[in-house]
């Protein structure tokens, strides 16, 4: 028979066991925000680059500047979208893996809770991935080669 501090022991170690797969998911979800980190950093360059072009051009193209410093306004805040979402799974998803370790430590039966912010974490990450979706949308969009130059390069 198994004494109370075994029987503690055992069921911490059941419960370490159900939070690894939470714990894989937020390890995911930093990739994610890794890479979403870059690609607006990227965004916040050419944003930077742009400005000076912008703000010296005119007509057409300031027109095209004007244009190109839109899009990127838009990408910044479809990027920083993602990035909340992700964050806000990541945040419910540890709460998921601290509600668990409370109910095993108070017996306290919070399956519905831990369910619900399972799913909103899921609910919250893929919006993020979504989100990144029409990111990565509008940029292949606005990185089309404009018609006048691939006319003067087939010239040349």
């Amino acid at each position: 028979m198994l004494g109370t501090s075994e029987t503690s022991l055992i069921t911490v170690a059941q419960n370490i066991q159900l939070a690894v797969a939470p714990v894989f998911l937020l390890a995911g979800i930093g990739a994610f925000l890794n890479v979403c980190a870059g690609r607006l950093s990227r965004i916040v360059d050419r944003a930077r680059k742009v400005e000076p072009l912008l703000l010296e051009s005119r007509g057409a193209d300031h027109d095209r500047w004007l244009a190109e410093i839109r899009t990127l306004d838009r990408r910044m805040a479809l990027v920083s979208q993602a990035i909340f979402l992700s964050v806000l799974a990541a945040v419910l998803t540890c709460a998921v893996v601290a509600l668990l370790f409370v109910a095993a430590l108070m017996d306290a039966h919070v399956a519905t809770a831990v369910a619900l912010l399972f799913i909103g974490s899921m609910i919250a990450v893929g919006l993020g991935f979504a989100v990144f979706l029409v990111e990565t949308r509008v940029a292949s969009r606005s990185l089309r080669v404009r018609a006048e130059l691939l006319r003067h390069e087939a010239k040349g």
